[in-house]
């Protein structure tokens, strides 16, 4: 073991990165009222000494594990000498106390993000907000230090070995997924932050929004790639079959990300006519106040499921005490200075203002009805009104139209200009696409029957086609008519990342909604030398293997499918059984295609050398995750558009209280 990297230097550091957290939350914030330019300047040196204290924590943290110091109870209870390297790293943040640290990080490196690229705010400005940033990042500091120190010692007797990894955690996707996904949920405390400060100063203009929308686009594609790698994992590993299962803490993560949604369309009504600023405030501080109530669901212990960690509830009763500080405060802030926040602009008729009010209505409410599925059992358990369940059939009845009429407005707000465009102008615009747009629905439903040769919900397919085909004739037509006027190269890159994240919605509702009406399944028992016919393809059981890995031993099936008398593929679906922690996890096998998925997972053994074992015919699936890569490419052109590189905050500049030559 590095003595650099013990765990004690390693508390000590966090312990010093908490400290400086609490000066930063501090002394940059007085500065601003007392106009003390070197209080003011400390913050950005502060921020970036928080950062490097918290990461060199969080490197003492990941030594422990890769030296299999089980001296440390989180390293004991999290790991063990059979665990492949990679899976000793990523074991850091499997647990609770590790992924709070790696939050806290996270924390710390966005507060520096800001600190590095916001030189061009005026100080006063870019101090309270690092201090708002330092003061959730004390919050969270604290809740390590004095109720989940991940350091904490096993000694005087150290277990010879670990307990292991959770096996469901011992994939490569979950090396990726939760980084991801913390970089998105806690990067929307800038545009928190970035809100709270201009509630503060009772301004906001478009300069703020100008330079709060790279930010929120930022945080919001990483938490785009963080969902959709973690529907990926679900589907392929946990070996149900499906995608999205509306499982609690799914729905925490994609609360903040309609919100999210949300917002970076009020920023860009808020930047370029100066209107909805109150919503895209209040919107700023739920997006991130959603981000906390997912921490408080995953980590409180009111819930079980598979992405939960299972914690004492007392934790969760600091994280719901946080999370009630900063709501309560941020909301009462806004009551008394939101009337300030006033809009300088009017709109009417169809104009984009408009169709971008229609969507973010639509979000919020899609955002109300999962909200309220996900709390309402847990509400109702608290007051002693029993325990009951809400299951995909809510979700899917209430959500699942909103989707089609999101899509139905979503072009719309692209295809119509700012101000007021007449209703007789855009029904000119609406007819040919409309027409075409069912043509596609209708034909393409037919042949979808035809093609699956199974009976399927063809309603769905009509109106899943219908509204795709809508969205992308329209933005067909917004495209082609802006290369009249403008070249490829002129066109600006947040115009193709709009594009590409448009149509990467309604690449993945394609997927979705196909799957939905047209996948099928079936549950067979066979043996070697049986055979299963589903969607055309056969289904041949031709042997079963037993053999092992360092920490598990597997059994596999070989199941050849064919088509037409033509073999396709082998597949080989395993179940495996992990030595130090005695669990059996299903391993599905799958043939991928963009048109459709072969999916199998083997089931429990049965009589007479006979398995349960389900087989999936899955068309489109692919499509899901082909969108959500799109969503986060549009939202990475955008972010390296030339306007935020360039544009100056010369309106925020000349208008501050206080400047920085005179501070000088």
């Amino acid at each position: 073991m590095n003595v650099f990297l013990s765990p004690e230097l390693g508390h000590i550091a966090l312990i010093i990165g908490s400290c400086l957290a609490v000066v930063q939350a501090i002394l940059p914030f007085a500065g601003s009222y007392t106009g003390t330019f070197k209080w003011m300047q400390m913050g950005r040196s502060l921020a970036f000494g928080n950062l490097f204290f918290i990461f060199f924590a969080f490197l003492c943290l990941s030594n422990a594990f890769l030296s299999d110091d089980f001296t440390v109870r989180y390293v004991a209870q999290n790991s063990n000498t059979l665990l492949p390297t990679y899976f000793k790293f990523s074991a850091v943040w499997s647990a609770h106390e590790g992924s709070l640290l790696l939050w806290v990080l996270i924390l710390s490196m966005w507060t520096a993000a800001v600190a590095l690229l916001c030189s061009e705010l005026p100080l006063q400005f870019l101090s309270r907000t690092l201090a708002i940033l330092g003061l959730i990042s004390v919050g969270f500091c604290f809740f390590l230090l004095f109720t989940s120190n991940p350091f904490e010692r096993t000694l005087p007797l150290p277990p010879v070995d670990g307990q292991d990894l959770n096996p469901l955690l011992q994939d490569i996707a979950l090396i990726l997924h939760p980084p991801l996904l913390y970089f998105g949920y806690v990067g929307l405390a800038v545009p928190f932050a970035f809100a709270i400060s201009a509630l503060l100063e009772s301004r906001f203009d478009s300069a703020w929004a100008n330079w709060s929308r790279p930010w929120t686009i930022a945080s919001w594609c990483f938490l785009t790639l963080g969902i959709f790698l973690g529907s990926w994992w679900a589907y392929y590993e946990l070996g149900w079959g499906g995608w999205w299962f509306w499982d609690p803490v799914e729905n925490a993560s994609l609360m903040p990300w309609l919100v999210s949604t949300a917002l970076i369309h009020s920023l860009i009504a808020a930047e370029q006519r100066g209107i909805f600023r109150s919503w895209t405030v209040l919107l700023a501080i739920f997006a991130f106040s959603l981000s906390l109530l997912g921490t408080f669901l995953v980590r409180s212990g009111v819930l079980t499921s598979v992405h939960a960690f299972a914690s004492d509830p007392e934790r969760g009763i600091y994280i719901l005490l946080f999370l009630s500080i900063i709501v309560g405060s941020s909301l009462t802030l806004f009551a008394i200075r939101g009337p300030v926040l006033m809009s300088t602009s009017s709109y009417s008729g169809a104009s984009r203002e408009t169709f971008l009010l229609i969507n973010n209505l639509i979000l919020t409410v899609a955002v109300a009805v999962v909200l309220l599925g996900t709390m309402y059992p847990l509400i109702s358990d608290a007051f002693g009104l029993g325990k009951i369940s809400v299951g995909p059939p809510y979700f899917n009845f209430f959500f699942v139209p909103l989707t089609f009429i999101l899509l139905i407005f979503l072009p719309l707000a692209m295809r119509s200009s700012w101000g007021n465009v007449s209703v007789k102008i855009l029904s000119s615009w609406l007819i040919k696409p409309l027409s075409l747009s069912l043509l596609v629905g209708l034909a393409g439903s037919s042949m979808l029957a035809y093609w699956v040769g199974e009976e399927q919900n063809s309603l769905t397919a009509l109106v899943t086609l219908t509204c795709v085909s809508w969205v992308f004739t329209m933005i067909f037509v917004d495209f082609r008519d802006k290369l009249k006027s403008a070249t490829f190269t002129v066109l600006p890159l947040r115009y193709y990342g709009m594009v590409l994240a448009h149509l990467g919605v309604a690449v993945t509702v394609l997927g979705a909604g196909l799957y939905a009406a047209s996948g099928i399944q079936r549950d067979v028992k066979m043996g070697i030398g049986d055979y299963a016919y589903l969607g055309g393809y056969k289904f041949y059981f031709s042997d079963i293997k037993r053999d092992r890995m360092s920490n598990y031993s597997f059994t596999k099936a070989e199941i050849i499918v064919s088509r037409a008398d033509r073999e396709i593929v082998t597949l080989r679906p395993e179940k495996r059984h992990y030595f130090s922690n005695p669990q059996t996890m299903t391993e599905a096998a799958i043939d991928a295609g963009l048109l459709r998925d072969l999916y199998i997972s083997l089931g429990e053994p049965l009589d007479n050398d006979h398995w349960a074992i389900r087989l999936h015919v899955k068309p489109f699936v692919r499509c899901i995750w082909l969108g959500g890569a799109m969503i986060s490419l549009g939202g990475l052109l955008a972010i390296l558009d030339n306007r935020y590189r360039r544009r100056k905050m010369s309106s925020m500049r000349d208008s501050k209280n206080l400047s920085d030559q005179a501070a000088l």
